[in-house]
């Protein structure tokens, strides 16, 4: 038995199996894909308190070595049940079932999509979420960035430097994220934005993207956009609706915990993206990896 399983690894993960680590006890670790979350599709990182710049690929590299190398153990299964049995926890995942005295859930949060009738099936087929994984497929051509926020402008920023025109749709009346980079998106040559007006369906050709229709919401005028490409940034969604019986939702369906990232259950912790609250960055999500994995570690000794 373990005496602390977390589930996710990514930065709010590894960082919790890093302290667990170091406080001597045995973090068991499981991924439904691959380690490192969503940060490792970031081109550069330049936020992070310490590191002047680096990419996400590397800094979730680097912490994956860091928790391994202080025995932190990591398994590439899928999660599908935890079960509160009072001072045992089970987790049961698609190979088996396991135990530990604590849980951290740090299972992040998913791209959210725009939610049109076969936006599912044209992923991969001139349809992305990651501007930095997919972007040099569409060198020299056109593409759609919907949204507006910080990942957005990110990524048509990205874009410009690739693509021949990169338009931004975006609901707002103005960018919903403002400093340098917004400032360079607008003067930037081949960027076109589209403000006030959404995307409301998808053309495809032969079974590929094709463009998109947008709909100006003030006037109700639709317009076709012909593209190559269509990048979705419109923010992420957790799926955190399997935990719903140990771990309570908000109508978001965030997780809701207190300050220690104690839930609802006795033993059962949340950290990172997963969790409610209001500013969600790599420095919040390690923050709440320390703070989950100092908990549960304090829960164990209190158990005896």
């Amino acid at each position: 038995m373990a005496d602390i399983i977390i589930i996710g690894a990514g930065p709010s993960g590894l960082t919790a199996a890093i302290y667990v680590q170091r406080a001597g006890r045995q973090a068991l670790v499981f991924e439904a894909g691959s380690y490192g979350g969503q940060i490792v599709k970031a081109a550069k990182v330049e936020n992070y308190p310490g590191l002047k710049s680096v990419s996400g690929f590397e800094y979730a590299q680097t912490l994956y070595e860091q928790a391994t190398a202080l025995g932190a153990e990591i398994k590439l299964e899928r999660v599908v049940k935890v079960e509160d049995r009072g001072s045992v926890k089970a987790v049961i995942t698609d190979s088996g079932e396991y135990e530990a005295k604590a849980v951290i859930i740090a299972t992040g949060a998913k791209n959210r999509p725009l939610g049109l009738a076969n936006e599912k099936a044209l992923v991969g087929k001139g349809v992305s979420y990651c501007a930095t994984c997919d972007g040099m497929f569409y060198r020299g051509k056109t593409v759609i960035v919907a949204g507006g926020e910080r990942t957005a402008v990110l990524d048509a920023l990205f874009l410009s430097n690739i693509c021949e025109k990169v338009y931004v749709v975006y609901k707002g009346s103005e960018l919903g994220y403002n400093g340098v980079d917004a400032d360079s998106l607008r003067d930037k040559p081949g960027v076109e934005l589209l403000l006030g007006n959404r995307v409301t369906a998808l053309n495809e050709d032969g079974g590929r993207f094709a463009g998109a229709e947008i709909t100006d919401l003030a006037t109700g005028e639709k317009r076709t956009l012909t593209a190559q490409g269509l990048f979705v940034a419109v923010g992420n969604a957790p799926d955190n609706s399997g935990y719903a019986a140990i771990a309570e939702l908000d109508d978001k369906g965030y997780f809701t915990a207190d300050e220690s990232c104690l839930t609802k259950t006795a033993g059962i912790f949340v950290a990172g993206d997963c969790r409610a609250k209001r500013v969600r960055q790599l420095t919040t999500a390690a923050a709440d990896g320390t703070t989950a994995a100092l908990a549960a570690c304090s829960y164990i000794r209190k158990l005896g």
